[in-house]
């Protein structure tokens, strides 16, 4: 689905013509494996619609200077596994790559979701960054109208220990004042840490 919307995304093209190509994608499937419907709707929100998550399309064509982050999800049998890029058409502003730069994380077992949200939270704020919002939630098989599962999230006050065998939904996302960057990983915690999931090229993707 990825894939498709690195190809296809350009200038002009309207939105609602991509977001037809990454369901034509999901419910095809990939691996010999068929794509079931996602509990959410992809979200896909450019310039300063991004400045807010959670919102889905129109037919607004592409801009060049705008970015647009893609949250989408591959689904099988209702199990989901809910990823972002974001897309830049055109050369990001400085702050645009220094919040990618400031995207990052580590898990590992034995640790609380809390921990990892203070972890992460602390190197945004070195960063120069506030990310006052989870930056994670568990995930699983869900039904609409959320893929999230509703238990446990990489929150300051959630003190669930993470356990080898758990799969979550790591959203280091950020809200600017022109726009909205989300990278964001489904990941699996392991005996020494975490795994990701996916081989989706990682980072700011710019065309």
């Amino acid at each position: 689905m990825h894939a498709a919307i690195r190809e296809m995304a350009a200038p002009g093209l309207p939105k609602n013509t991509l977001v037809a190509e990454i369901y034509r994608a999901g419910i095809e499937g990939a691996d010999g494996h068929w794509g079931d419907y996602p509990a959410i709707v992809p979200m896909a929100p450019s310039g300063l619609d991004a400045t807010t998550p959670h919102l889905t399309w129109d037919d607004r064509p592409l801009a060049p200077g705008e970015a647009t982050f893609f949250e989408i999800a591959g689904v099988h049998r209702r199990y989901h596994c809910p990823q972002s890029r974001t897309l830049f058409l055109g050369e990001p502003a400085a702050h645009f790559r220094r919040a990618e730069e400031a995207v990052l994380a580590a898990l590992r077992p034995g640790n609380t979701c809390g921990d990892v949200a203070r972890a992460f939270n602390g190197w945004l704020n070195a960063a120069g960054f506030e990310k006052e919002s989870r930056c994670g939630y568990s995930i699983g098989l869900s039904y609409p109208p959320d893929w999230g599962e509703r238990t446990m999230s990489f929150r300051g006050d959630d003190m669930t220990v993470l356990e080898p065998g758990m799969v979550f939904h790591f959203m280091p996302a950020l809200w600017l004042d022109d726009g909205g960057i989300e990278m964001t990983e489904p990941v699996l915690v392991t005996e020494n840490g975490a795994e990701r999931l996916c081989r989706t090229p990682t980072g700011l993707w710019v065309k």
